[in-house]
């Protein structure tokens, strides 16, 4: 399938984390037109005239919006922030209830209004409404998923970057798993170029350790808390790798990311959603069957499979 012309990506949530999408998929030109939809009428259009109004800095791509579901019409990509946010010392899991309600109840309206776009959940916990918005809709998981730890491991990225003393773009490591407290680097696939982690020598002489690479898995799973903790919310880097996505999904690009589809049959998970490299075009996100797990960390994900089941059979009954 090639390149999608006149290409439109509507972002459903016009807070900080829908409106920073808007912004980053407006700058970066990842879509001709962007929309954002909110039932806050006067919030939402408030937001699109003020993107609005720089839209001669940044290129062809045009920004509308409202409140009336039509706005979502004609979309190839819908991005789905909309929810109650995270607060500082609430768990992703904990927002799971509330906002698997709101999910509930807006799917069918947006499938209604385009039943063709490719579907990128957003809200969090994601990984657990991916599962139950797929149940709902019925639509192939390659065609509604999460955007999973593509934000994770470009936290991971960036800071083996610093340590390695390289560019982010040369380290190559993934975050899987949950989008949350169970997530966890892939270090047996982890390279610095085509280095083992662990074998890259740094500018200061030292290589990494074992006990240092656990420290800064810690530090990349707790980062949205801290960052929580000290401004409320976190949206620009969500909303910039959000746009990464819509971008490898409009272009075409069958670009290996992070993203997390519902799992089948996949080195034993059925019917959950986690984060695996998968081949994200715009056919939608297709796992990587071949990825290769430690045994390890395939106790691990198998771990973090089972955390996720509990939360979404809690929320079916």
């Amino acid at each position: 399938m090639a390149v999608i012309e006149n290409s439109k990506v509507t972002i459903v949530g016009a807070g900080s984390v829908g409106s920073s999408t808007a912004y980053a998929a407006l700058i970066r030109g990842s879509a001709r037109h962007v929309a954002l939809y909110d039932i806050a009428t006067e919030k939402v259009e408030a937001e699109v005239l003020d993107l609005a109004h720089g839209t001669q800095f940044t290129g062809s791509s045009d920004i509308i919006g409202g409140s009336d579901v039509s706005v979502v019409e004609g979309s190839h990509v819908v991005v789905i922030t909309a929810g109650a946010k995270q607060n500082p010392g609430q768990t992703r899991i904990e927002l799971a209830g509330v906002n698997a309600g709101i999910m509930k109840k807006m799917m069918p309206q947006l499938l209604e209004a385009a039943p063709e776009a490719i579907y990128v959940i957003v809200t969090n916990p994601c990984d657990v409404l991916t599962v139950l918005a797929q149940e709902a809709t019925g639509l192939p998981p390659e065609r509604i998923f999460a955007s999973g730890t593509v934000l994770d491991t470009s936290r991971l990225r960036w800071k083996l970057a610093e340590r390695a003393g390289v560019s982010t773009g040369s380290v190559h490591a993934y975050i899987v798993g949950e989008h949350g407290d169970t997530e966890f680097p892939l270090w047996s696939r982890a390279t610095i170029g085509t280095v083992p982690i662990l074998d890259w020598v740094t500018p200061a002489g030292d290589r990494m350790s074992a006990a240092e690479l656990d420290q800064i898995a810690v530090d990349v799973r707790d980062a949205a808390y801290k960052v929580i903790q000290g401004k409320g919310a976190t949206n620009y880097a969500i909303g910039l790798s959000s746009a990464r996505i819509i971008e490898a999904i409009l272009h075409d690009e069958h670009a290996v990311m992070p993203v997390s589809a519902v799992l089948r049959d996949f080195h034993g998970v059925d019917g959950v959603a986690l984060s695996v490299p998968s081949v994200v075009s715009a056919t939608g996100a297709h796992p990587v069957r071949e990825t290769q797990f430690a045994s390890h960390e395939l106790d691990l994900f198998h771990r973090s499979a089972e955390a996720l089941r509990e939360v979404a059979d809690s929320l079916r009954s």
